[in-house]
């Protein structure tokens, strides 16, 4: 199990990630809007990870841009 804090950035140009500052940025396409950036960084981290979806919980910050995710599986 690995916990990790992340602050998203929705509406960007491109999905990427900056792991070298802290807490992460996730650059998503989506935009925060009815939950489409939460899905949209569940499916970039399965990608990244190169796990399932189901492995990734999002546990504080469903409605903000700083998040702290728990991915199960690595």
């Amino acid at each position: 199990m690995r916990r990790l804090d992340i602050k998203v950035i929705p509406c960007a140009k491109r999905n990427a990630m900056n792991a070298e500052s802290t807490p992460w940025k996730v650059y998503l396409t989506a935009p925060a809007v009815d939950g489409k950036a939460n899905k949209a960084l569940v499916a970039f981290l399965s990608e990244y990870y190169k796990i399932t979806k189901s492995n990734i919980s999002i546990i504080k910050g469903l409605k903000t841009r700083h998040k702290t995710i728990i991915i199960e599986g690595l």
